[in-house]
């Protein structure tokens, strides 16, 4: 072997070496026969450097995995002996291989196994067994590959080609009739050997058990020796877990629902006498982890046995079932209650299906009943944050207990389900307990009392958040836990976790301020004090400056006498915060939005007249607008790049907090109404000379962008004049992402304002997509993602373009741009319909040209639209479907099939009889079509019903593709 190559499969090696072993291993993998150096350094323990031992596996498992079909007999042959005298050699040595390498090993094992077990390797097992017997490293390697195998051929997370499952059924229906009963022969012995001797072989032959039971007989397995055996790991510390984990796998076998009943009751009562239930006494939380799972696959596999029970009538040994599981609830909940939450969340799916199971009995029982409020006080108890939750860092622990949370919310949930009179009345109990003396209370309890009735929202739900009518108790146990919520003082509670809860919760129950609107005073202080947007934690004003939005935005009409002093509480909230490095403001740009449409509502929704809403807007506007203009001066002086970013940032804040003010218009009747147009106008005033600014281009003009697609609906009309100049700046020296994103600025205002904008379209028109051309023409890296993406994105923008001019009745725009234009247009559509594998795009084209043969394709259209029709449209409608990246499978690609479809409706529509003659006598015998399909396609295309036509044409072109 290259010696040199090998020294750079040292991990720390040097780039050089690196490089010459990785080429000398693609030299190895696809030689005929250099191979076979390799399985001779393995076969006689050549080599003792780790690396070059991995490396010789790696090339080995290459030939088999992809060359194995092209070896002569001899090469297979060798292969087989090379595995097999390495595997003896390992019973010789005096160390034994690290794990990396006896993992690669067995996972080339297992390859061999899968490549020839069924045709030239039937003793696979019997020869490795005869080779190790009992020998510790032997055993070793042996469980290893039955696992590897396991990996090959039964798991399931694994994604296997219809092919190798194939293959794989084979595989194992041929072990269970040849040679399973000696394989689980052989785990018998290695346990039986290794048990008190060697912790480590017996848990992997445990794991291996754990693994195979799910598809052999288990009668094998889940018989006395053996059972008795794995009890007896169970009472062994460093056996225990993977024995029960390996029970679980057991109780985990589908079977017949009677026979499955029998085997979890007698495994139940075995580990009851042997005091496994007493879980009080067992400290050690690893193994209840492990306990609890096992007990969980218990109750469900019992629960599964109920429910098939129950569906074939046999309501006997349903009976039987539902009390044996009934007799596990108390050890359900011992383990859903258990301080360790791995402990808890590993019985919750137990707990989740028993609950199911009592939601369909037509009567509970005393004891269902009492269980159901076990269940419920433990949730309650659980969902509690312990002290050491970080909530200023969180961390993975904090992590896990968020989502240990959502599995509670779905038991809660479930409880509310099985019996709503009872959560509601246990949540009334601990909130109003914990409510009267909240200033002694520890955060934990606090904060859970008020998220139990914010979780109540979800798990009682009422359409629209009407808790508050309807159900009388609902309605006024909610009402009566509200009142004390806002007027007991607990949104003073010095706790993030309690704040948040409180808003959150006061939110979630906006309509009961419309019940009883005299507490919204003192929310509203909450939301605009020290409690709430001035509070000291960043995340609490964060999240209380967007519950604060959605409160106003709900009960506005409550709030016409609070608007001038909330306008003046928030007024330093409104402040554009100056670029300047080290300011450190309340609130980010983010959360100044909600502010600023906050703003807007209650000034929009107010009962004052117009002219003073238009001095409130103007209040709250003119400042931004005055800032815009000096920092816009400030950025084109501006020399220093990062100064520029952050003026930038600055700018295009002030651009979208105006914009977040229009939301609370619906239209431009409500802008007219609160003579707030004047208003918006100066803004544009304002912002649009900024897409002339000569730096950070994309920022500005993505802002601006944003408002005129807002202005357009506020001041309709009245935007029009500001289009010619915010168009004529955008085209200057753009990218495709620009282009993208100014069309559909361009198709709203087509769309919205049709023949108005007739003179501006025309001008525009060419200039746009020219430009378009102009990006799409430049020269991209081959493999640039990016790049082609964008193109892509354009390219589907232009055709929507194109498409909102001609279905807007505007197709004289393009019939006037002159021939050699309007020819280069068509073309483009013809190419998009055909060429691009972009069947979204590909649609849009069939659109287009379906909708310019309505307009120009009749007898007095555009001059020579007809010759173009026959020479390009018609055979668009053939080409493209016929494309091999056109897959008729898929359903987009359908949805273009579609339109194509219509397209040739459409030409039949306008061009008729002469249509028909063309499609009979030369398109269609031009594509060697057989006059009979000829003949039928003819008559499908001229029936009335679309539907139908567009069904031929799909079978049609699978035909065609065979």
């Amino acid at each position: 072997m290259d010696e040199q190559a090998l020294l750079g499969l040292n991990p720390n090696a040097d780039a050089n070496y690196r490089q010459r072993a990785l080429a000398y291993f693609e030299q190895l993998k696809e030689s005929q026969d250099a191979w076979q150096v390799c399985a001779e350094a393995l076969a006689n323990g050549i080599y003792s450097d780790d690396h070059v031992k991995f490396f010789c596996f790696q090339v080995l498992e290459h030939q088999i995995k992809f060359r194995y079909p092209v070896l002569s007999p001899v090469q297979q042959q060798l292969i087989r002996e090379t595995l097999m005298k390495w595997l003896q050699s390992q019973l010789m040595n005096a160390q034994p291989e690290k794990a990396f390498i006896r993992n690669k090993a067995a996972q080339v094992f297992a390859l061999m196994f899968v490549t020839e077990y069924l045709s030239k390797w039937p003793k696979f097992f019997f020869d490795i067994l005869t080779v190790i017997g009992l020998n510790p490293r032997g055993v070793d390697i042996y469980l290893r590959t039955l696992m590897a195998i396991d990996a090959e051929v039964v798991d399931r997370d694994i994604v296997h080609s219809s092919e190798e499952t194939r293959r794989n059924t084979l595989i194992k229906d041929s072990m269970r009739e040849q040679c399973i009963p000696s394989l689980v022969e052989s785990w018998y012995q290695i346990l039986q050997t290794y048990q008190h001797s060697n912790s480590e072989l017996t848990c992997q032959c445990l794991e291996v058990v754990g693994a195979f039971v799910s598809w052999i007989d288990l009668n094998l397995i889940a018989n006395d020796r053996f059972v008795n055996m794995l009890l007896g790991h169970m009472s062994v510390e460093v056996l225990r877990e993977e024995a029960c984990d390996c029970l679980f796998e057991i109780i985990n076998k589908g079977m017949d629902p009677i026979d499955k009943t029998k085997l979890v009751e007698s495994l139940c009562q075995v580990l009851q006498s042997a005091g496994f239930f007493n879980i009080e006494q067992e400290e050690d939380v690893d193994f209840l982890a492990k306990f609890s799972k096992l007990m969980n696959g218990m109750g469900q596999s019992l629960i599964i046995s109920w429910t098939k029970l129950v569906k074939v009538g046999d309501m006997k040994n349903a009976q039987d079932t539902l009390q044996a599981l009934e007799s596990k609830v108390p050890l359900m909940l011992q383990l859903l209650i258990h301080e360790d939450d791995d402990i808890s969340t590993n019985i919750v799916g137990f707990c989740y299906d028993y609950l199911h199971i009592l939601k369909q009995l037509p009567l509970l029982t005393d004891q269902q009943k009492a269980n159901v409020e076990a269940i419920m006080l433990a949730v309650m108890k659980k969902l509690t944050y312990d002290d050491e939750y970080n909530f200023e860092n969180e961390g993975e622990d904090e992590a896990m207990f968020v989502e240990y949370r959502k599995q509670l919310k779905l038991l809660l949930d479930r409880l509310a389900q099985v019996s709503p009179e009872l959560l509601l009345q246990a949540v009334q109990r601990v909130f109003n307990t914990t409510m009267q003396s909240w200033q002694s209370a520890a955060f934990m309890e606090v904060e859970v009392a008020v998220r139990l009735v914010y979780m109540l929202g979800e798990a009682l739900p009422a359409s629209h958040g009407a808790h508050f009518s309807g159900d009388v108790a609902k309605a006024s146990a909610l009402q009566d836990m509200m009142r004390t919520l806002v007027s007991c003082g607990v949104s003073e509670y010095q706790h993030t976790s309690v704040t948040l809860e409180f808003f959150e919760t006061i939110v979630r129950y906006d309509k009961f301020f419309t019940v009883e609107p005299q507490h919204i005073p003192n929310v509203l202080m909450a939301f605009l004090d020290h409690r709430g947007l001035r509070h000291s934690s960043p995340k609490v004003r964060s999240r209380v400056a967007y519950l604060f939005s959605r409160y106003v935005k709900s009960l506005h009409k409550h709030m016409n006498a609070f608007i001038e002093d909330i306008l003046n509480r928030i007024q330093d909230l409104l402040e554009l915060s100056p670029p300047e490095n080290g300011f450190q403001a309340l609130l980010t740009s983010d959360d100044q939005l909600f502010i600023f449409e906050t703003a807007g509502v209650l000034i929009v929704n107010s009962e004052y007249p117009a002219d003073r809403k238009q001095v409130l807007m103007k209040n709250l506007l003119t400042p931004l607008i005055e800032k815009f203009k000096v920092l816009l001066d400030k950025l084109l002086m501006e020399q220093d790049e990062e100064r520029q970013v952050a003026l930038a940032d600055c700018l295009s804040h002030a651009v979208g907090f105006a914009s977040r003010t229009s939301k609370a218009f619906s239209n431009k009747q409500t802008v007219k109404q609160c003579g707030c147009s004047e208003v918006y106008r100066d803004c544009l005033q304002s912002f649009v000379p900024a897409l002339s600014c000569p730096v950070q281009k994309e920022a500005l003009r993505s802002g601006v962008r944003t408002f005129l697609h807002r202005m357009i609906i506020c001041l309709e009309e009245e935007v029009l004049p500001f289009i010619p100049t915010a168009s004529e700046h955008m085209l200057k020296d753009c990218e495709a992402k620009d282009l993208q994103e100014f069309i559909p600025l361009i198709n709203q205002i087509t769309a919205k304002f049709k023949g108005h904008v007739s003179p501006f379209l025309q001008q525009v028109f060419m200039p746009l997509v020219l430009a378009i051309f102009e990006v799409l023409a430049r020269p991209a890296e081959e493999n640039d993602q990016t790049a082609a993406l964008e193109k892509q994105m354009l390219r589907r923008s232009y055709f929507a373009f194109i498409q909102t001019i001609a279905s807007s009745g505007m197709n004289e725009i393009m019939g006037n741009q002159g021939v050699e234009n309007v020819e280069r247009i068509l073309f483009t559509i013809i190419q998009g319909a055909v060429d691009f594998p972009d069947p979204i795009a590909q649609k849009t084209c069939f659109i287009i040209l379906s909708k310019l043969v309505e307009i120009w394709g009749g007898k007095d259209g555009l001059v020579g639209f007809a010759d173009f029709i026959y020479k390009h449209i018609v055979p668009a409608c053939f080409l493209a479907p016929m494309k091999p990246t056109f897959d008729l499978s898929d359903a987009q690609t359908i949805l273009a099939l579609s339109e194509c479809a219509l397209t040739l409706k459409m030409i039949h529509l306008k061009r008729g009889p002469e249509f028909i003659q063309y499609l009979q006598q030369e398109y269609l015998p031009s594509l060697q079509v057989a006059p009979e399909i000829i003949q039928e396609f003819c008559q499908v295309v001229q029936q009335p019903d679309s539907k139908v036509f567009k069904n031929y044409m799909k079978a049609f072109f699978q035909r065609a593709k065979l």
